[in-house]
């Protein structure tokens, strides 16, 4: 495999051809929210049983759970036409520019430092890799 996680999904919706489901449905809203929901779900499905894995103290399947997150978010951002890697640039860039500091509605029960937003901070701008997500969700 290769450390190339966004092309390498790119690849997996072909070949299950999301990609081809994806362009047949690219002008049905109803279709393309029903998939996004759908996809939704399955995240939410995944953080579940990586939430179960957490209290069955099985590491196998925590790893497995966290990464079968990446691919379905990932997974999701590909079939609806995002550029997942300038989106994580974003983001990235955005965290980055964080400092460090407490973060009074997130309490920290570790003792950890968190990272809070300073004066001036520019959240992710995503406006040009919208892909095929609709504008009003």
């Amino acid at each position: 495999m290769s450390d190339k996680w966004a092309k390498d999904i790119s690849e997996m919706q072909y070949k299950f051809k999301t990609k081809l489901w994806m362009f047949n449905n690219q002008n049905n809203q109803e279709a393309l929210d029903k998939y996004l929901e759908f996809r939704l779900k399955f995240l939410n499905e995944e953080l579940r049983e990586t939430e179960a894995a957490f209290t069955n103290r099985d590491a196998e399947e925590i790893v497995d759970g966290l990464i079968d997150l990446c691919v379905v978010a990932i997974g999701t951002l590909d079939a609806f036409g995002v550029d997942a890697n300038k989106a994580w640039n974003e983001v990235l860039k955005a965290n980055l520019s964080k400092e460090v500091g407490i973060k009074p509605e997130r309490p920290n029960p570790l003792g950890l430092p968190d990272l809070v937003k300073p004066e001036g901070w520019q959240a992710p701008n995503h406006e040009d890799n919208h892909g095929k997500f609709p504008n009003d969700i």
